[in-house]
Order: C-alpha cells, then structure tokens, then sequence
C-alpha cells in the first residue's frame, strides 16, 4: 500500500489533505500487517493513524477506549467526517441501543467499534468479535498497560489475550505519554510481536512552565483562585480531591468566573454537561480531578493550573498537554507544596488481599486452566479484584496466563507460601509508585530548565535551555562544563552496588537520574556516583 494511496483515502474520506511524517510511517506499519506502538503529543492526531487504515483493511477495526465520554467523542468526529460507520458499546447507552450495534456490527456495516478494557473480559463480548475477526485492534490510551503509566486498571493487562483470541489481528497502540519504562511496559503487557514504535517529539515550546510554592494550604488556595481570576480561559484547574473541586469551582463562580466542578462521583449526565457545557465554551474553566481531559479536543485551552501536585510526571504531562493544542502560548502553572507527598504516598498505598490471593492461588492450582470468569464466580470478591490479584500473582511468577485459561506455574510454591512472595511483589510494586512521585518532586524543585528536566524524562534531550519556563525566566545558574561519562548518557544500562540493575533517565545538572528495576526512580549526585564508583557499567 503507497503512501499516495494513503494521503488520498485521507482526502476523499476525511479531507484531510496533509498527513505528518509520524502519521503516514506508523499507517504504512499497520497496513503492512506489523504491530505498532505510537507515542505522539496530544493533539498530533493519533486517532488518524488507525482511521485511514482501517478502511484500507478487510474486516473491522476494534478500539478499546477507557472512557465512555471519550467512546462517544471519537463516534461522533468519525460520522461529522462522514466516515464509514463507528459505533460504541458501553453502559452509558440502552441495552436496546447496544444491541442494535452488535447487530450492525455482525451484518458487517460497522467499520469501527468502540469497546472498554473491561468489556473485552466478557466470553460473550469476545464471541461477537470472533465471529468477525476484527483485522486491527487498537488500544487507545495504552500507557494504561503499564505499571510505570496512570490510571491503571487491571483489564488492561489481559489485552494480550484478548487479541490471540480474535485470532492476533495486528496490533495498535497509541498513547500521548510514554517514557522509555512506559513504552517497554506496554509492549511487554500487550504482547507486541516486533512492533515498530514510532515516537514524535514530546515538546510543545508554545506552553511555559511554572512551579509556584506555597506556605501552607490556606495560602496556596487563595494563590490559585486569584491567579485563575487574572487569567481569561479557557482554562483547566486540576485538583487532588473530589472535594476540593467542588469548593475552587464554588469559590471562583463567586468571583465571576464560569467554573463548574468534574469529578467521578457526579452522575454521568452531570459529567457529561460539564463537558459539554466546556465544550461549547459555556464555562470559562472546569476544576477537576484526572476524572477530566482524557481525549478532550479543544484546542484553545489557555491554561492549565495544578492546585495540587500530582503522582507522576507522566500524568503531569498528559494533563498540561491538554494547553495550546492551537499552537498558540498557553500557561502551565504547578502550585506545589512539600506536603503533597504525603497525600500522593498516601494513595499509592494499595495493600494486597492476602487472603484472596491465597484463595485464588489455591482454586488455580486445583483446577488448572480456569477462566478469569470461574474465578470470579468461585470467590467473594468482585471482578476487579480478582483481576487484580491474579495480576499480581503473575508479576510474581506464581501463575501463567495461556489461551486456556490460568494456570499454576510448573515449579510454583504452595498456595500459602505464595502469599509471602504476592506481598513481596507488591511492596516492589509500591516501592516503584513511590519513586514516580519524588521524581515530581525533583521536577518542582529543579534550579535547571524545567523544560530540559521534563524532556529529558521522556528520553529527549535538549541542547539549550528552552528560554521558555520560570527558572529560565530568572536565570540559570552555571551548570559548569564538565561532560557526563559515556555510560551514564540516557538509555545507559547500569548496576548500583545496593540497588541493582537500574537504565539511566537523564541528567539534570549535577544529579544523575536511574531508573531501578527493584526501587524504581533515584536521584543521585553526579559528583558522588563519580568519586565512590557506586554504579559501574550494566
């Protein structure tokens, strides 16, 4: 398939008449059958790269998408385009209207279909696609497969077999945010067979970077709400708690601004107006909780403020990149306290269900091949968390995942040593989120280019300060001319005489980021790696 053939059905279908180059070299990747991973900023068109093929393909292209709102955005920007027929499924529509699409979609009059990670647990849900063998599957979002990426949820991680039951149609994954971790997470987790990834650039030159400090809540509140008040939105406030959404939306309404809290415990037509009503440029600013802005597509968002510091910079980065999507300057603003660690640390603490994961490991061990679904009928947990259990107990090798269902490992221990070993796991587990939030820690608290500091974590270095954010707004102090030894460039494989094997991150300054297989995130002073030679070559 050529690239004219590409730009053309890009034409004639979407009138588009200008593909960019990460576009067209990830299209030609799936049309010549071989899987793909695609991290590309919000708003470079993802979503392009899996449209156009899909009608160049024989058979239906199927798209897990996380959230209903977004399923029906991208529905309906594919019939405003006038596009081949797309339907969702999902528990926002009638059971009548779902099973009108799956009756289209079976008489072979749907194009794409747009379905949830936790659908596709459905045997039902596999059985309707099977029976169409889809010839793309799309996992949009796809840094949710990664432990090193935000907003998990565990039926992410069972895509893998989802697609060897659809018969392994090739595989697409796109997301806006993956580091170097991220992007070997996901293609491990959804089992890509020599998959072409295709990385754009991650900078947006047009937003300037700010962190601002606060002395104590109080002040830091009064900070944001008269910082918001200044500014003409568009804008988006993200908040740590459902609560604090609620009172920044009440407090700036008071002050003349159309703000309207979002958040996951409204109800879903609530949520949906809020958006809606953004949308539509009805409201000047949405308060929000990461509940909001996933696939959103307004491009002249003028703002984004962090009320609160969130727990990743990888979340960080998928929210602010919601700004100047227009190419026009926008403000990201970061209202950071010392404190905020604290609440991050608090909700990264997800303690194991020892007892589940005893019960689950005894029931696999007895009958080996039982389903996910047997599972969940067989134990008082729900779904979700069964999911989540035998997730763990396969990151700690005491189960396998196969076509048949879950089995035992060969050389497993007994059930009741396997629970010391899932503790272990997910102390390891809690060791890694942890260390995502002091690595936003670092990010407030750089004297470098906060720009240079966010690139270079994402595995793109940049030459010059940027002249673009705060701290190269008050001058950089020297950083000295002294060059980084060749094993600790970005990417280098190294090994810390405690912690073990850990890949290098970037350098800021005189502090050299790695990233540990064991403890994750670390921050070390350049000057003491290099006069006590505590990490030597990996």
């Amino acid at each position: 398939m050529t690239t004219t053939q590409l730009v053309r059905t890009a034409e004639d279908v979407f009138g588009w008449t200008e593909l960019r180059p990460e576009q067209l070299c990830a299209m030609r990747h799936v049309l010549d059958g071989r899987d793909a991973l695609v991290v590309m900023p919000t708003g470079a068109g993802k979503s392009a790269i899996y449209q156009v093929p899909a009608i160049l393909l024989d058979g239906p292209t199927v798209v897990v998408s996380p959230l209903v709102a977004l399923q029906r955005d991208q529905v309906a920007a594919l019939r405003a385009a006038g596009a081949p027929a797309a339907a969702a499924v999902n528990s926002a529509r009638s059971a009548e209207s779902n099973e009108d699409a799956w009756r289209d979609f079976a008489a072979g009059t749907t194009e794409y279909l747009f379905l949830s990670p936790e659908q596709l647990a459905n045997p039902e849900v596999l059985d309707r696609l099977d029976r169409r063998r889809p010839s793309l599957f799309v996992v949009d979002e796809a840094h949710c497969v990664s432990s090193w990426g935000h907003d998990f949820r565990p039926d992410y991680l069972r895509l893998r077999d989802v697609v060897e039951r659809l018969g392994r149609p090739v595989v697409l994954a796109l997301t806006a945010t993956a580091s170097g971790p991220v992007r070997t997470d996901v293609v491990e987790h959804l089992g890509l067979r020599d998959p072409a990834v295709v990385v754009a650039g991650f900078d947006r030159p047009n937003l300037h970077l700010a962190v601002r400090f606060g002395t104590d809540e109080d002040d830091r509140t009064r900070a944001v709400t008269q910082w918001v008040t200044e500014r003409s939105g568009p804008g988006l406030l993200y908040v740590a708690t459902r609560k604090d959404a609620e009172r920044y939306a009440t407090d700036l309404a008071a002050r003349g601004v159309r703000a309207a809290a979002f958040h996951a415990g409204m109800k879903a037509a609530d949520r949906k107006q809020v958006q809606d009503d953004f949308m539509a440029d009805r409201l000047d600013l949405v308060a929000a909780t990461s509940a909001f802005g996933m696939g959103i597509d307004k491009p002249d968002v003028r703002f984004v403020v962090h009320a609160a510091t969130p727990g990743s910079l990888d979340a960080y980065y998928q929210e602010i990149g919601r700004a100047g999507r227009d190419g026009e300057p926008a403000e990201v603003v970061l209202f950071h306290r010392q404190e905020d660690q604290g609440l991050q640390r608090f909700l990264t603490t997800r303690k194991p269900d020892l007892a589940c994961a005893r019960e689950v490991a005894g029931l696999v061990r007895k009958q080996p091949g039982i389903t996910l679904a047997e599972l969940t009928d067989r134990v008082e947990h729900s779904r979700r968390k069964v999911t989540s259990t035998v997730n763990l107990l396969e990151s700690a090798e005491i189960v396998r995942i196969t076509q048949d269902g879950v089995r035992y490992a060969d050389d497993g221990p007994t059930p009741a040593k396997a629970v010391g070993l899932v503790e272990e796991e997910a102390e390891r587990q809690l060791h890694r989120d942890r260390s995502r939030v002091e690595v936003m820690r670092e990010y407030a608290g750089t004297r470098g280019c906060r720009r240079r500091f966010l690139l270079g974590y994402f595995g793109q270095e940049l030459d010059e300060p940027c002249g673009h954010c705060d701290r190269c707004d008050d001058g950089l102090p020297d950083e000295g001319s002294a060059d980084v030894a060749t094993e600790h460039r970005p990417d280098a494989e190294v090994r810390h005489e405690m912690w073990g094997r850990g890949t290098v991150v970037q350098q800021d300054g005189d502090k050299l980021m790695v990233l540990f297989d064991e403890v994750g995130y670390k921050t070390l002073s350049l000057a003491a790696v290099e006069e006590a030679g505590v990490l030597s070559a990996g």
